[in-house]
């Protein structure tokens, strides 16, 4: 099978993990007789450094070409340390979302039996975990009207949805349900806020073409303190996009480590592969960055956009693997050896 990747590295450390998953899937490749052509192309701050703009024309139409998109992580402290500048690299992946129609944010979190101990949630809370979220993308406040008004004094951003925004997410969790355990849960603030009421009344439409989902309905602050409660009685969740950004984090530290969770931003057309974390930019070109979450999305890569889920479940046996033998970076290691960036790559191309 021939597989047209574009590949989006990104900052920080995102080309030194994005290189150990570009690694992995040659040697997937190699063992079950695949050809992957990789289309690198520049986003975020070494974008703006190269030609002014986070995510470029040609970065765009790449994307649009390729049939899957694999990423590593946008952002760079001059811009975070700076409120005055005019252009930010994280304004480029919003606006890849944007353009490419990548509206739902598919973002799992599960647990490894041999680092159930790593997390900072009991073992007996977190046992058993196995949820994903759908987080609606390209909707929301983010993208609202926004601004600055009496002489600078009072600022504000408008939180808007569209009936079809909610239609389509929502659309995406009843189906991912039916393939799981049947249980839907959307996530809203409906006691206050009018886009909740407008989420929580569409999604209760949407009930009787999905019968067999058993669909609850809870407010955000509730599943906040829910998901480091009782996460194994969650399975699918929606919502919408802040609240789905603040959750999505808040469950990562559920499997002991944001290096180790991957995702997908999807839509009809496109999709998106990255790992859950940032640009990590104190340890940029050190070596010591855990590479697994972003080898993980490329296993999802492979299942979800070409349906090769012998390849997915290879990358997944050789990660689990590497991490029942100890051979992790500094993150995971604790008092143990910690392996480099590139070891562990080379490990598990070793492996398969």
């Amino acid at each position: 099978m021939k597989l047209n990747i574009a590949l989006l590295a990104g900052d920080g450390i995102g080309p030194e993990v994005i290189a150990q998953a570009v690694k992995v899937c040659d040697a997937v490749a190699i063992k079950f007789n695949h050809k992957i052509t990789w289309k690198p192309a520049l986003t975020g701050a070494a974008a703006i450094d190269a030609v002014g703009d986070p995510y470029p024309d040609e970065t765009h139409e790449i994307c649009l070409n390729a049939d899957a998109v694999l990423f590593g992580a946008i952002g760079h402290p001059k811009y975070d340390n700076d409120p005055s500048a005019k252009v930010r690299p994280e304004q480029g992946l919003l606006k890849m979302r944007k353009k490419l129609g990548l509206f739902a944010n598919i973002r799992p979190t599960f647990t490894f039996p041999s680092l159930i101990d790593n997390s900072p949630l009991k073992r007996e809370r977190i046992e058993g975990t196995d949820l994903v979220f759908l987080r609606e993308l390209t909707g929301g406040i983010y993208f609202g009207e926004k601004g600055r008004k009496d002489n600078g004094e009072t600022a504000f951003d408008t939180c808007t949805y569209t009936r079809e925004e909610v239609v389509r997410l929502a659309k995406k969790g009843f189906e991912l349900a039916m393939t799981r355990t049947k249980k839907l849960c959307c996530v809203d603030k409906a006691n206050v806020m009018e886009t909740s009421r407008l989420w929580r009344e569409t999604v209760q439409a949407m009930e009787k073409d999905y019968p067999e989902v058993t669909v609850s309905y809870e407010f955000v602050d509730a599943v906040a303190m829910r998901l480091v409660q009782w996460p194994n009685s969650y399975d699918v969740l929606i919502t919408e996009n802040l609240f789905g950004d603040i959750l999505t984090d808040e469950a990562s530290v559920i499997s002991g480590s944001m290096g180790l969770m991957p995702s997908a931003s999807v839509g009809e057309k496109n999709a998106l592969y990255e790992p859950i974390h940032g640009s990590y930019p104190q340890a940029a070109g050190k070596d010591i960055a855990n590479p697994l979450a972003t080898v993980l999305s490329a296993a999802m890569m492979f299942e979800d956009t070409f349906h090769l889920k012998e390849e997915a479940k290879a990358i997944r046996d050789v990660v689990n693997k590497s991490l029942e033998q100890g051979i992790v970076t500094e993150d995971l290691a604790g008092k143990n050896k910690a392996y480099k960036t590139s070891e562990v790559g080379n490990w598990l191309v070793n492996n398969l």
